[in-house]
């Protein structure tokens, strides 16, 4: 018989609130990572809560925006699960043993999130990169997406001989961490900071004792988003509300 953890149950808690609560999803709107289907988030606001309350959520399928929460409820379609890496047991691809060795003269360091005129203009570079208009690159939007947390959040700055050249926002549970966003110089492709960012985290993982790192859905048919399933040994949110290893 499986032991039933104090974090099972604040899931199994926090999963009838929401259920008894009945909140409706939004509208519909185009899918970004499937083409020709149509998405629904639902949405939620919760008041700041003890630690653990964030980790039972992203059990629940949920993900941090903001100040929101909210997790896909689509008409058709449950292809977004979250997926979390297994720290203890993972160990780098030889193609992520390579992307450190390339960022060996890159500095990182964990800080507190804070908004910055540098860090504005090195997120409108990057935003402006990937021409898909979904976010305009305003201060507000910075501020409201990335700088505005109702849980514990910190930022791991990329600095190359000072020079800003990416950021990792990520949140803080007592057993896990969660990677929020990660934007950096799109000159600098051929270094992999997106990837030298999970990899950083994994490590701090480690030395804050936390068992996983989640990055979020993973959607088998998105190549933007199935290339977290390379972090192994990682584990998949199954429909039945348990995670199972990714084959």
């Amino acid at each position: 018989m499986s032991r039933v953890t104090s974090h099972d149950r604040r899931r199994d808690l926090l999963e009838r609130a929401i259920a008894s609560a009945s909140p409706a999803a939004g509208q519909p709107f185009p899918c970004p990572y499937l083409p020709n289907r149509m998405a629904r988030h639902l949405a939620v606001r919760l008041e700041p809560g003890g630690p653990g309350l964030y980790h039972a959520l992203m059990d629940l399928n949920f993900r941090r925006l903001g100040e929101i929460f909210y997790r896909p409820e689509c008409d058709s379609c449950s292809e977004c699960r979250m997926i979390r890496v297994s720290v203890p047991a993972f160990w780098p691809s030889r193609a992520q043993r390579r992307c450190i060795k390339k960022n060996a003269d890159v500095v990182a360091r964990v800080v507190r999130p804070a908004p910055s005129d540098e860090k504005l203009a090195l997120y409108r570079h990057y935003l402006a990169s990937r021409h898909d208009g979904q976010m305009e690159g305003s201060a507000a939007e910075m501020q409201g997406f990335l700088y505005q947390s109702p849980i514990e959040t910190w930022e791991c700055e990329y600095r190359l001989q000072d020079r800003l050249i990416g950021v990792g926002i990520f949140d803080v549970e007592p057993r896990a961490l969660s990677a929020v966003y990660c934007y950096y110089d799109p000159e600098l492709e051929a270094r992999s900071l997106g990837v030298f960012n999970v990899l950083t985290l994994v490590e701090e993982c480690r030395r804050r004792k936390a068992a996983e790192l989640y990055l979020g859905y993973y959607v088998a048919d998105c190549a933007k988003m199935n290339y977290k399933a390379s972090y192994r040994p990682c584990e998949i949110l199954e429909p039945g509300g348990r995670f199972a290893p990714l084959d």
